[in-house]
């Protein structure tokens, strides 16, 4: 079935690799509806040869797509979301405000995408830390159990968007911090990743925990800890994990080799291990450094990176757009 297709939120960094992920993956697209803010009307956005003009939300809304991807905060997803539903449209909504409500399901296709139903019409797509975590991780889980973990995350600028780049290529000239962050980020890390809540966790942090129990298991022990880098592009996490069954680590590897979406990066002697500027561009999620935590029964330590607004964002987003129509059109 050919489809017609609306990205809300069609500028910006988000917007931007949306459109690059549409043009590589195989959604068939009829009509192609992008919509932003008003200073970006009557503008044209390209997608796959093709010129189409950005146009109002109400616009769009009446024109009742197939399938809208909301990508522009959880203020206007919580506003219009219901909206596209109500005319019969599939929202899969980029922003956390449908990502912990109990009547919507939050989806990694790799993970727990036998979950979506033909009657689910907002899907909630992940946090970029949680969804590359628990694509590395899921196999694993079915397989020994995860009892707990113990995450650090080391997490671009560019999860922060364009203000966040911008910020960190204007330090790196010479120019006084802009007050994107509390503190410099270039030449510095900051342990700060959204805002703090009473308990001293941070947003980020809440996120993985919260959304990690959704998607996988409620029952696992969580402890996280999310930290900003200046690196331009790309999430890295440390995940220590403990395991309620005895593995063996070739056995692991194994697993990883055959896992949906994970690339096994894990020669360490020869200096090959995932990196960031590696999974720049790239779909997969690159899992590495794999090495048992003797401290403990059954531990093990694994490496994960993925390009946070590739399959943290726009590639996942639209892998549930192919899992509908491949389920259900």
């Amino acid at each position: 079935k050919q489809m017609t297709i609306a990205l809300i939120g069609a500028t910006g960094l988000d917007g931007s690799t949306f459109i690059k992920v549409l043009e590589e993956r195989n959604l068939p697209i009829s009509d192609f509806i992008p919509v932003a803010s008003s200073r970006s009307l009557g503008k044209e956005i390209e997608l796959k040869g093709q010129k189409y003009k950005i146009k109002t939300i109400e616009d769009c809304l009446e024109a009742k797509p197939d399938i809208a991807f909301f990508s522009a905060g959880s203020e206007l997803s919580l506003q219009w979301a219901p909206k596209f539903a109500e005319v019969g449209t599939t929202v899969i909504d980029n922003s956390s405000a449908w990502r912990m409500d109990s009547d919507k399901k939050l989806i990694v296709p790799e993970v727990n995408g036998s979950q979506l139903g033909a009657d689910d019409k907002i899907i909630a797509n992940p946090n970029c830390s949680t969804i590359q975590m628990v694509v590395a991780i899921a196999p694993i889980h079915r397989q020994y159990g995860v009892k707990r973990l113990v995450i650090s995350t080391y997490q671009s600028v560019s999860g922060t968007g364009q203000k966040g780049l911008d910020t960190l290529m204007q330090e790196r000239e010479g120019n006084p911090p802009s007050g994107v962050y509390p503190h410099p980020i270039d030449l510095n890390c900051l342990p700060h990743c959204g805002p703090f809540s009473e308990d001293g966790q941070t947003e980020e942090e809440r996120k993985l925990i919260n959304e990690t129990h959704k998607i996988l298991d409620p029952n696992i022990g969580i402890s996280a800890t999310a930290v900003r880098v200046p690196v331009i592009g790309g999430h890295s996490e440390s995940v220590n994990m403990e395991l309620e069954k005895t593995f063996q680590l070739e056995d692991i590897k194994a697993l990883l080799r055959n896992a949906a979406g994970v690339q096994l990066v894990d020669e360490p002697t020869k200096s090959q291990y995932p990196m960031p500027i590696d999974a720049l561009g790239k779909n997969e999620v690159l899992v590495g450094r794999l090495r048992r935590d003797t401290s403990l029964k059954n531990g093990l330590n694994i490496w994960v990176v993925a390009d946070n607004l590739r399959k943290g964002a726009a590639t996942n987003a639209v892998q549930i757009g192919e899992l509908i129509l491949s389920k259900f059109q």
